[in-house]
């Protein structure tokens, strides 16, 4: 076999591969609607629900058509509830599918928007601690809010590290 066609067969085991995972997703995705649906039903809530993968998760959304008050009661202080909403889901997904989901659940937009506060809070960190020359220590936070920050300090160009014990770990910047 060619140099050309080992490429090629490789390529397309690459896209066949990337094909199985979006298509996997796509039914943790349908999975979690079926399962998020049932949930506002009962607690007679309206919402829609809308689905994406990226990268390698699922992501489902509950969105309203006006009235996002009455769904902040599944966002709970701080997206507690939404935190254990998302674990409930996840269990679900797992129930059916006998796999580990990594799925993400937003509800209203309040992951949306924590993500652009955490990438702000990150750039300004990894700011402070390259004119500063020391590390930055910021407040405890979740996994989510960790992986947002962690983000944001490599886009800018330097390297964080979490420390501490669950459920006070958290992010120090490390300057460059």
């Amino acid at each position: 076999m060619t140099e050309g066609t080992t490429s090629a067969v490789e390529a397309e085991d690459v896209a066949s591969t990337d094909e199985s995972i979006v298509t996997r997703l796509e039914q943790e995705g349908d999975i979690a609607a079926d399962y998020l649906e049932g949930l506002l039903d009962i607690a007679d809530l309206d919402g829609d629900i809308d689905m994406d993968v990226e990268g390698d998760r699922a992501l489902v959304s509950i969105v309203s058509d006006g009235n996002d008050r009455a769904l902040q009661r599944l966002v709970g202080q701080d997206g507690e509830v939404l935190e254990a909403l998302q674990e409930l889901t996840r269990l679900a997904v797992h129930r059916e599918t006998g796999e580990r989901s990594r799925l993400m659940l937003d509800i209203a937009g309040f992951r949306a928007r924590k993500r652009e506060e955490l990438a702000v809070l990150g750039a300004e960190a990894a700011e402070q601690a390259k004119s500063s020359g020391e590390q930055v220590k910021l407040r405890p936070m979740t996994p989510f809010e960790r992986k947002v920050v962690h983000d944001a300090v490599a886009a800018a160009g330097l390297r964080s590290e979490s420390e501490g014990e669950e459920p006070e770990r958290c992010v120090v910047v490390l300057p460059a």
